[in-house]
């Protein structure tokens, strides 16, 4: 039996190493224990393996600590490159986040001007009253 080279498109490749080389998990063995809890499905179907084999076309939905995420493998890799390189391994398919949902940070922080006014806007504010005016 031939063995394809990398660059071919029916090359497969370990999960745990393509999800390392297209830099959505930081480590290899990271990656290995996101499959192992679950936290990873191929086309739909949850995997435990880290030795899943994966190919182009696959569909992956991967539940990360801060985001979900649906992307699908258009190339094999061969290392992990830079950013622009890894890219070019998976097609984000990842729907977009509702508008609605805000971080608890988000809603801990107003605007500026929104709360209490400052002394100096108080004042402005103040002297607009006549009853507050100059005594002149």
């Amino acid at each position: 039996m031939e063995k394809q080279p990398p660059s071919s498109p029916a090359a497969r490749q370990r999960l745990d190493k393509w999800l390392f080389f297209a830099r959505l998990i930081k480590s290899r063995s990271l990656a290995q224990k996101a499959i192992e809890a679950g936290h990873v499905a191929v086309n739909g179907e949850r995997t435990t393996q880290p030795s899943a084999q994966v190919k182009a076309g696959d569909r992956l939905e991967l539940s990360l600590e801060r985001r979900d995420l649906v992307v699908r493998v258009l190339l094999p890799g061969s290392r992990r490159g830079p950013y622009e390189e890894a890219r070019l391994l998976y097609e984000d398919l990842t729907p977009p986040a509702p508008a609605e949902r805000r971080t608890a940070f988000e809603q801990a922080t107003r605007d500026r001007g929104a709360g209490r006014p400052t002394k100096q806007e108080r004042r402005e504010t103040d002297r607009l009253r006549p009853d507050f005016g100059d005594d002149d």
